[in-house]
């Protein structure tokens, strides 16, 4: 009987320490989840056809689909019912001979109060135009011309024609060199990249309204800002932030070779038509190299021609090893590249998605859904990782 009251008063002194100490911390720490790694298992569904060139899209906030159709119009695709419509109330002066029609779409961060859209756009005579519009239901209303290009490409080539909104509430966008043909070199009489008073081969940061913002970069000989952000831009059809670090980066179509990535900054000069690691298509040189005072070289170049389109950054757990990494369209090669970044560095080159057709935009959207057009029956894929 002793000992028994001794390990009943024993086990009493133990309980009431155990209480003691869950008083005294009444949480657990909390369970830290590691990331998820390794090589992601993709999902491919095709979710349009026969749509001929998707040219730009965006995901609104109820994860349905804004889209363009080059030769054709802007649709609305409802991902639940898969009912596809038109949208009414659109200019009908668009031009999509050569590389024009209707180009990219940019759904406005604050969507869900102003019901804004921007898109950019060919008209006839060559010119570009980037415009912003109400979204009511399927209709495009209170269509406002926000900037259209003052000289026409008359051989409807290089508009480029990105657009991205960064976290700093800017509307950026891209736009090829226009005018009457491409001819890299010093005697190039295309000239309108290097040309500080033309829309034409530049990369440009403004407002929503369109308006210049204060703190742009006051260029070489300028007097005032404008809305060119950079310039030496030739055909640039890829444009995409990188997610934390905000930095920008940009595709740019090169000659025969030359193709390039590059890293977007204030006030920097990407070199063309001066600078090219591609040569003319007539096969003469354009420079030796493409390093030079007051020149930015490519982050990367590709020669032979990769024919770069839409870029994105993969952004999502869900794809393990590779999230953060850059995914590149290529029309040329016909495939989805993947290219690890390390600190805004680029690296490995991955193929995703071989011989599929050419790949013209590709996009991050919520939810770990990556969205991609192929030219190529006309489709737009969603890729989802398990």
């Amino acid at each position: 009987m002793q000992m028994f009251r001794q390990i009943m008063y024993a086990s009493f002194i133990l309980l009431a320490a155990c209480s003691r100490d869950r008083g005294a911390n009444p949480t657990q720490p909390p369970v830290v989840t590691p990331p998820l790694t390794g090589t992601p298992e993709l999902t491919t569904t095709t979710l349009l056809t026969n749509q001929g060139i998707i040219w730009g899209f965006d995901v609104l906030p109820d994860g349905n689909l804004l889209y363009s159709q080059k030769a054709g119009t802007l649709r609305l695709f409802d991902t639940a019912t898969r009912s596809n419509t038109p949208l009414t109330g659109l200019p009908t002066n668009i031009s999509s001979s050569g590389q024009g029609g209707w180009l990219d779409v940019a759904v406005s961060p604050d969507f869900s109060t102003s019901r804004q859209v921007f898109v950019t756009y060919a008209t006839t005579g060559g010119f570009l135009s980037l415009a912003r519009f109400t979204l009511n239901g399927t209709a495009a209303a209170n269509w406002q011309i926000l900037h259209t290009t003052e000289s026409a490409s008359t051989w409807n080539g290089h508009f480029g024609s990105r657009l991205a909104f960064g976290a700093d509430g800017k509307l950026y966008w891209s736009v090829g060199e226009g005018g009457g043909g491409s001819m890299g070199g010093p005697s190039s009489p295309h000239q309108n990249s290097q040309r500080l008073n033309t829309l034409w081969g530049k990369i440009h940061r403004m407002n929503p309204d369109g308006t210049v913002p204060a703190d742009n970069p006051l260029l070489p000989g300028q007097t005032a800002r404008s809305t060119i952000y950079s310039y030496g831009i030739r055909n640039p059809q890829g444009m995409a932030f990188e997610p934390g670090s905000g930095r920008l980066f940009a595709s740019d179509h090169g000659p025969s070779g030359g193709c390039e990535l590059n890293r977007i900054e204030a006030g920097h000069n990407y070199g063309w038509p001066l600078y090219s690691t591609g040569i003319n298509y007539n096969g003469t040189t354009i420079s030796s190299g493409h390093n030079a005072p007051g020149i930015t070289p490519p982050l990367k170049s590709w020669t032979p021609a990769l024919a770069p389109s839409g870029l994105t950054f993969i952004n999502h757990p869900s794809f393990r090893d590779w999230n953060g990494n850059l995914l590149v369209g290529s029309l040329g090669r016909r495939h989805l590249l993947m290219i690890s970044m390390a600190n805004g560095v680029p690296g490995a080159e991955t193929i995703l998605l071989a011989n599929i057709g050419r790949v013209r935009h590709a996009k991050m959207g919520p939810a770990g859904n990556l969205y991609v057009s192929v030219e190529d029956g006309g489709r737009l894929l969603l890729l989802t990782a398990r």
